[in-house]
């Protein structure tokens, strides 16, 4: 894989190259000051907050959502190392389980502050309550005080604090990786990614089951209530655009309890099955066979479960893998 990171140039093709990079990432509301790699700035949003980045180079990235991003742009010489908390797959599973191989393992444990003082970080991606957390005192605004630069999973913007940003979870993730682009001035490599992720998805919709959506229920977790997916979270995409309807599609949320009763009564004829590291998906399907509320839902008795592994059902790549098998699914169901 080939990518155009920070080459030396001669005075005459800079100019150039940084007027087209001005008039390009200012149409995307984006503006850049560049003379040099390390000296290049660029404004760019922080879920709604303007934030001017230098380009960084010792990232720490939190779990494989925020790690592939950076991976599928070829940036991996720019990412010192990754935290992965025990819910996380084993990294060998991934597409670019080479480039994990090139950077540091730092931990297995959420996100915190020392971890990442420690690391002589000038960069953190992870998401707002999925990384990012008041109660665990590491927030994009103590970094700041800290001089360490940050980034948030845009599909994570819709209820952070005085900067709200909202934006359907698929396309999160494309302006994740258009942003990080800019940040890291490797547009092109962006719009490339982001297009084949594009086509890809445009390839699942036009052969998606025609005829009334089947209803899904995602279950994450959980006995006394389950934990599931609202409208807010990569699996409520994956579910729609295969041609399914997220039962709790109204929620505006993102991953969030509900009620047996709810799940009850929305009588889903299909289960997707979040698979945890530490939570495999086995025993969730054996929970619900044998729970007398679950166990006679349309779903359980025709024994219609799909899988979805944990990096598939959160912000990343990832996620169009995990579309495409779903979408597979539901094409081969028998109803």
């Amino acid at each position: 894989m080939t990518t155009r990171l920070f080459r030396p140039r001669t005075a005459a093709a800079t100019a150039a190259a940084t007027a087209a990079a001005v008039l390009s990432l200012t149409s995307c509301g984006a503006h850049v000051e560049a003379t040099g790699a390390e000296s290049r700035k660029t404004t760019v949003n922080r879920c709604g907050e303007k934030v001017e980045y230098r380009v960084p180079q010792r990232a720490v990235v939190y779990e494989g959502g925020s790690a592939d991003k950076m991976f599928s742009l070829g940036l991996t010489k720019h990412v010192y190392g990754y935290v992965l908390p025990p819910a996380n797959p084993p990294v060998r599973e991934s597409p670019w389980a080479a480039e994990y191989a090139k950077v540091k393992f730092l931990s297995d444990d959420l996100l915190n502050r020392e971890l990442v003082v420690e690391a002589k970080a000038d960069f953190v991606v992870a998401g707002w309550n999925s990384g990012f957390s008041d109660q665990r005192g590491i927030t994009p605004a103590i970094l700041d005080g800290l001089g360490i630069q940050s980034f948030m999973h845009s599909e994570s913007c819709f209820n952070y604090p005085k900067y709200p940003e909202e934006h359907a979870p698929f396309e999160g993730l494309y302006t994740d990786l258009e942003r990080l682009g800019q940040i890291f001035g490797v547009e092109e490599r962006a719009t490339q990614v982001v297009t084949e992720l594009k086509e890809r998805v445009a390839a699942v919709q036009e052969k998606a089951p025609k005829g009334d959506p089947v209803p899904v229920f995602l279950y994450d977790s959980g006995t006394d209530q389950p934990f599931t997916a609202g409208n807010h979270v990569p699996p409520h995409d994956i579910i729609s655009l295969a041609g399914g309807r997220n039962i709790f599609h109204d929620l505006d949320a993102r991953w969030t309890k509900v009620t047996w009763e709810a799940v009850v009564k929305a009588k889903p004829e299909v289960i997707v099955i979040l698979d945890y590291g530490d939570k495999p998906a086995k025993e969730k399907i054996e929970f619900l066979k044998t729970f007398p509320t679950t166990s006679r839902l349309p779903a359980v008795v025709k024994g219609n479960f799909h899988i979805l592994n944990y990096n598939e059902g959160i912000s990343g790549p990832r996620t169009i893998d995990g579309l495409e098998g779903f979408a597979e699914y539901l094409r081969d169901l028998d109803r």
